[in-house]
């Protein structure tokens, strides 16, 4: 886990001052014998016959020729690295690999994206709700626009690539040249066809260093696809046609950002960000908070639990004091051994797989794991009226940075009728999800059909039907769990199913009911 790096990389420190202490030690020997070396050396040097006239003084030069000197080799030869090396060599095996690295770069710019952050302000870390303040440097903010041009994404590589140069310009200390990074941004600016501009920046790399070839034959490719526009130009307006030229399409002072595979996302990222919620007055005055016995259950009778709707169509409704801290901290505790890379089923093959747009970890407990997993279950049970004996095991996920789930459905569609054959439990028919951590900020669940968003606050948990009473899939409860912008957000959840709920939620008479 993140956290246990924290005290890897400490124990790591540790460690590496205890190398320093030993090698400063072993220096000050030599150094001392040195100091010692120097004098002696300079009385002997200057009257050689009159001090070797001295039968002692012959007989310690012999000794020290023979003996002494090989003690300090001795010294200088030995190796005070084995505790550091053999320290790092074992927890190695728990540091991130190169995919991590990747993965939480690009998390960077899916923050970047979903919440309207220039690279400046995350370079600079001004987020809001942070508690301590922390930079990117020029090699950071050009490891980004590496990361990014690897992937083929040249939007990113743009914009990461103009923060470093703008911080390098600004006088900024680093091992990264200019060179480099006008190397990446230059031809990034050509993919998305601002011609000119790729032309200007080629010019500037080429000022610095005159011998790189790439940048002298990309500034010979560009001129020609220059000069061939300009032809191309001149003939089209000898016949009054309109020419199409590398004009890159610029929107604010940058170039607009690709569109890719979710419709919805402009919707999604306005919701995260608190944007375009339809909670209009007429609607909020439908919304009402009670209390809640779960139809009169003998257990919830005497100590109900306090509702408050969040949502009248598609009804979507908050529980407050589920759980404990102490029980939130056993969930957690338990669960953390388990983690593992959240995974989604594939809708042709039925096969759980991970996947770019579920980014979290998740575990699943079993009542015999602990006394609490079958409380909460219970509780579950009690406030829904639904069974728990057909439902899923009760799931935890822990989204970290940038951790997010993109709009889904619970439940499963006409087009992957075997989502959940394998269960023989039919389809999920509510969702109970727990929060388990408040979220500093970001990390929303967001409904982008009807324009809801609900914020996680610790020890609540929102409601849903994901079918309608028929069994017909309810299309508006797609929803999404928004990337979380700064801190840790816990979730679990429960997920119910059709079977063995069929006189606890009886059919409607129509297909929407």
């Amino acid at each position: 886990q993140m956290t246990d790096l924290i005290y890897a990389e400490k124990d790591l420190v540790q460690s590496l001052k205890e190398y320093i202490r030993a090698e400063e030690n072993k220096l000050s020997q030599i150094k001392s014998w040195a100091e010692k070396m120097e004098v002696l050396t300079s009385k002997s040097a200057s009257d050689p016959e009159g001090y070797l006239a001295h039968p002692v003084n012959a007989y310690k030069l012999v000794k020290r020729l023979n003996t002494d000197w090989l003690e300090l080799e001795n010294l200088v030869l030995q190796d005070t690295t084995n505790g550091f090396i053999a320290n790092l060599t074992i927890q190695r095996q728990f540091f991130p690999t190169e995919e991590d690295e990747t993965g939480a770069a690009k998390a960077l710019m899916r923050l970047q994206d979903t919440y309207k952050l220039d690279p400046e302000t995350l370079s600079r870390g001004s987020l809001p709700g942070t508690k301590y303040r922390s930079s990117l440097t020029v090699g950071d903010c050009f490891g980004m626009g590496k990361t990014a041009y690897n992937d083929g994404d040249y939007y990113h590589t743009v914009l990461w690539m103009e923060q470093a140069l703008k911080q390098h310009d600004e006088g900024e200390d680093t091992t990264v040249s200019k060179v480099e990074i006008l190397d990446y941004l230059s031809y990034a600016v050509f993919q998305f066809g601002d011609l000119h501009r790729a032309m200007e920046l080629t010019r500037r790399l080429i000022s610095l260093d005159s011998t790189h070839e790439r940048a002298g034959s990309n500034l010979r490719y560009f001129e020609k696809l220059l000069e061939k526009e300009r032809e191309e130009k001149e003939k089209e307006k000898s016949i009054n046609k309109t020419v199409t030229t590398t004009e890159a399409v610029v929107q604010g002072g940058a170039y607009e950002r690709p569109l890719d595979y979710l419709p919805e996302r402009d919707i999604y990222e306005a919701l995260c960000r608190g944007e375009g919620v339809k909670m209009t007055p007429r609607r909020q005055k439908r919304l009402f908070c009670r209390y809640h016995d779960g139809n009169r259950n003998p257990h919830l009778l005497i100590a109900p639990f306090k509702e408050e709707d969040e949502w009248d169509s598609p009804h979507i409704v908050r529980y407050y004091d589920v759980m404990s801290d102490e029980e939130i901290e056993k969930i957690k505790q338990l669960a953390k051994p388990k983690l593992a890379r959240a995974t989604v089923r594939d809708p042709k093959t039925g096969v759980l797989t991970v996947a770019s747009y579920r980014v979290s970890k998740s575990s699943w407990l079993e009542e015999d794991d602990d006394p609490v997993v079958a409380k909460v279950n219970q509780r579950m049970q009690q406030i829904t009226g639904l069974t728990v004996k057909t439902a899923e095991l009760l799931q935890v996920a822990n989204y970290g940075m940038g951790g997010q789930y993109e709009p889904h459905f619970d439940f499963s569609r006409k087009d992957e009728p075997d989502a959940f054959k394998r269960l023989g439990t039919g389809n999920r028919v509510a969702t109970f999800l727990n929060y388990m951590s408040d979220v500093e900020a970001g990390g929303a669940t967001v409904f982008p059909d009807f324009g809801a968003a609900i914020w996680p606050k610790k020890g609540t948990a929102v409601f849903w039907y994901n079918l309608f009473r028929s069994g017909e899939g309810d299309y508006r409860t797609r929803h999404a769990a928004c990337p979380v912008l700064v801190g840790c957000k816990w979730v679990s959840n429960k997920w119910f199913h059709e079977r063995g709920n069929e006189f606890l939620r009886p059919c409607g008479r129509t297909e929407v009911d």
